[in-house]
């Protein structure tokens, strides 16, 4: 796996994982890598900073409770406002997005459950799928 920081036509930078640089290319001109914030297809490599580890004696300040409780708030409120435009399928998440990928059903944005070797799966065959960062309840067990 490789890990390219992304940059939309829109300014907003993000982070997406690959199998290679060949299949981010590949899905990129397909028009598969989109933005999270705004859903732009105009997708490019972003300046990525070099890794460099910091002294081993140490540690980064830890964050505080209210800052840890805003950033989730904002992830919850991102996650919520990229969800609003897509289809919740269920456990059919792997048969449609892999039937999207084949060109067998017209190309939708959706999200449900899959399980690890479904998502492996879908990721070795070049499914561009993505992890949900927060989980979220199924509509047919909300109140």
């Amino acid at each position: 796996m490789i890990v390219f920081d992304l940059k939309c036509g829109g300014g907003h930078v993000f982070e997406a994982w690959f199998g290679s640089s060949d299949v981010y290319e590949k899905q990129r001109v397909a028009g598969y890598v989109r933005c999270p914030v705004c859903d732009d297809d105009r997708i490019a490599k972003a300046v990525m900073a070099p890794a460099i580890s910091a002294k081993s004696n140490s540690k980064p300040p830890p964050a505080s409770p209210d800052a840890v409780k805003a950033a989730m708030k904002m992830l919850a409120t991102r996650q919520a406002k990229a969800l609003e435009s897509s289809e919740w399928v269920g456990t059919a998440f792997a048969d449609r997005a892999r039937a999207m990928h084949l060109g067998e059903e017209k190309h939708a944005t959706i999200h449900g459950q899959a399980s690890l070797s479904e998502a492996k799966a879908l990721i070795e065959e070049g499914v561009p799928v993505a992890p949900l960062p927060l989980p979220i309840v199924p509509p047919e067990k909300a109140n």
